[in-house]
């Protein structure tokens, strides 16, 4: 007996009928949607920077990409509580909550990359090698094979 795939779906069609999928997609737009009322709220310059993470029981809980725009938005808090709640979709909102979290994308630099002189490693070699600590001599092994910085 031979595998038969099932025929190809387009991706759109399948998350309209898994329900998991269904679900899923449907928490997506509606807070798709609740992130554009927020940001016809906000100032042009503030948009980029607060995204709505959650928003149940009257409380809408907004993440700020740093504490400087947390601060900025705090100050704020009120006036945007208010606009918002003249919004239909906003009508029971209670508080607003600021929750800072740097953006994912941009990851640290990479660190600067240690090079050793040829007599450096040599010397830290030796070094290593009279040390009885295990770990210790390890770590001075590791340090040594960081060659090549003249």
């Amino acid at each position: 007996m031979t595998f038969r795939p099932l025929p190809a779906r387009a991706p759109a069609a399948l998350l309209r009928e898994a329900k998991p999928l269904k679900a899923l997609f449907n928490q997506a737009q509606r807070l798709d949607h609740l992130q554009r009322l927020l940001e016809s709220q906000l100032q042009p310059a503030a948009r980029e920077h607060c995204h709505v993470a959650s928003w149940r029981e009257g409380c809408l809980l907004l993440i700020v990409t740093d504490g400087h725009w947390a601060t900025r938005l705090r100050y704020q808090q009120r006036r945007l509580l208010r606009q918002l709640q003249a919004l239909e979709e906003f009508a029971t909102l209670a508080k607003i909550l600021f929750k800072v979290q740097p953006p994912t994308a941009e990851r640290r630099a990479p660190g600067r990359t240690i090079g050793l002189s040829d007599s450096a490693a040599e010397n830290i070699q030796a070094t290593a090698e009279g040390i009885s600590d295990p770990k210790l001599r390890a770590a001075l092994e590791r340090l040594a094979k960081h060659r090549g910085a003249d």
